[in-house]
């Protein structure tokens, strides 16, 4: 193949979908940390499936339409740092294809510069050892094999891919860290296995598991309802039809499901069309919801039927927003994003004016959390990321707001809650921000967690299901008591300045445990205060904050 159109880009994306939602669990476990929420895959998979969602959603027809809504949807849905960077590469698709009706070797390798080129701009201080290190090198080879002749596309794909795994086996030599875990950049590895499936798809072959994972968690997209929200206003087909199609005839062939699915694309959008000779799951936008079930009936029954009037929901929509919403915008407010209800609470307590729910293991996307900047409805916005992974996301929302945003980067939920006492409304955006960053400076923060896995990291061996502590990116104790690794985990943690210790229990910890354990650290550190209160985490028994 000497050029892909758009029909083939579209079935390429395809391909890194399925390989990178295969792969998922395995990426995963490439996390440093032995800690039950290594996410690097799970959030590059939820941004190259928006992807594909904004690819299917284009009413485009040309190759440069396409990669511009594909581009448009990966940041979208972009989560995480790992799927920021994956949004930046890929809107080096809509750069160079911006007037290309088809895409050559040299084209990709364009496409591969640009993306290489926004990512590193995207980041502010670069990491060698890195996806940005995977995606250079990848496009450094894209563009000198191209210099050369004219390649097949597969050749082309194949010698990138090549170069790619390559320097990945080399990121644990570039990054310390990920030597001393034994394992190479997970998103890099993320990377490949898009390009494998967009491969895999281009040449027909199946797409498989590259590495049979040690455990899957399930990848659930709990994200808002406004992040469905569609443009109601310019809506092309009206009605949401979904429907499975049970009990197959005998005649039915697995042609015919992909048969369904193109007559499904020539009435309506937002075809889905999944499943087997068993069971069929059909989701459409269509003008005609009778040809949608006409069409299945020649398969099988129909089962839970739905036929949803989306220019209805969305006049109810605007009556319920315009009725909540305030006449003015007040000056400033707060947005925070934290992974459980007594946590939540906190911040609201606070003065915060909404609460994004994430964090560690799922990441809110770009558009989340430019949802929530909305929903303030203030002049001025703060965020508060309370995650390094979930920073860069949070900036990428401020560059797209429509008002003032100033992203604090808080990397833990103390550092974001010592920002909140900081924070006084009478002041100017400068001082706040100022005031808010002092106070994040001032905080140590420790979990206390259980490992997945077994490794050996700072001068720990570390079996799977011992409770690890981990305090500044490093783990400081590891026992087979939570209560005795949380002592241990804060006399690594503190220093000679530290005057007050706040707990933060998990779900899986009991108040009561939780009140006796204050108390035996009382007993032990009569020099320092402590406080605890209800969290509400998920995975970590305790989060700590030493100030």
């Amino acid at each position: 193949m000497q050029a892909v159109n758009g029909s083939d880009f579209k079935k390429m994306v395809e391909g890194g979908v399925a390989a990178l939602d295969l792969n998922r669990a395995t990426i995963d476990e490439l996390n440093v940390f032995p800690v039950p929420d290594g996410d690097t895959g799970t959030n590059m998979s939820l941004t190259i499936n928006s992807a594909l969602r904004g690819l299917n959603e284009s009413n485009g027809t040309k190759l440069s339409e396409l990669a511009l809504d594909f581009s448009k949807g990966a940041l979208r849905g972009a989560r995480g740092n790992s799927g920021v960077i994956t949004s930046q590469i890929m809107k080096g698709f809509a750069v160079a294809l911006s007037e290309k009706e088809e895409m050559t070797a040299k084209d990709f390798a364009e496409s591969l510069k640009q993306g290489t080129e926004i990512a590193y701009g995207a980041v502010t201080k670069p990491k060698e050892g890195t996806i940005l290190t995977v995606v250079r090198v990848m496009a450094e080879t894209a563009i000198s094999i191209t210099k050369k002749k004219t390649l097949e596309i597969e050749d082309f794909l194949q010698q990138i891919l090549d170069s790619g795994e390559e320097i990945l086996a080399q990121t644990p030599e570039m990054l310390p860290v990920l030597k001393k875990a034994g394992v190479v950049d997970a998103g890099g590895k993320g990377l490949l296995t898009i390009f494998y499936g967009f491969l895999s798809a281009l040449k027909g072959e199946k797409i498989e598991l590259k590495q049979e994972p040690q455990k899957v968690k399930p990848a659930v997209e709990n994200v808002s309802e406004d992040f469905y929200d569609n443009d109601y206003e310019n809506i092309t087909f009206a009605y949401c039809t979904e429907y499975f199609i049970t009990n197959i005839k005998s005649k039915t062939t697995l042609s015919d499901i992909d048969t369904l699915r193109d007559l499904l694309m020539q009435i309506g959008d937002c075809v889905l069309v999944i499943g087997d000779l068993d069971l069929i799951k059909v989701h459409v936008h269509t003008n005609s919801p009778d040809k949608a079930l006409k069409y299945a009936l020649n398969l099988g029954e129909l089962d839970s039927l739905k036929i949803e009037n989306m220019l209805q929901q969305h006049r109810q929509i605007v009556a319920k927003r315009e009725a909540e919403m305030p006449k003015e915008k007040k000056e400033c407010g707060i947005v925070s994003i934290c992974a459980g209800k007594g946590l939540a609470d906190i911040f609201r307590d606070l003065g915060c004016d909404f609460v994004v729910e994430g964090g560690q293991t799922m990441n809110p996307s770009v558009y989340d959390i430019l949802n929530a900047i909305n929903k303030v409805y203030a002049k001025q916005v703060y965020v508060l990321p309370n995650n390094g992974n979930i920073i860069l996301a949070a900036q990428q929302a401020k560059e797209l707001a429509d008002v003032n945003v100033c992203v604090i980067p808080s990397k833990t939920v103390p550092e974001g809650i010592a920002a909140m006492v900081s924070f006084d409304h009478t002041l100017d955006v400068n001082s706040n921000e100022k005031n808010m960053n002092n106070a994040v400076s001032t905080v140590i923060t420790a979990e206390v967690t259980h490992a997945v896995r077994n490794t050996r990291m700072n001068g720990f061996a570390v079996k799977e299901g011992d409770i690890i502590g981990i305090s500044d990116k490093k783990i400081v104790a590891v026992g087979q008591s939570v209560e005795d690794t949380v002592v241990d985990t804060v006399v690594a943690s503190k220093n000679d300045d530290i005057e007050m210790v706040t707990l933060y229990y998990g779900e899986e910890v009991k108040e009561e445990d939780a009140g006796k354990l204050v108390e035996r650290l009382e007993e032990l550190f009569p020099d320092m205060e402590f406080a605890v209160y209800f969290g509400g985490q998920p995975h970590y028994y305790y989060m700590i904050s030493l100030e």
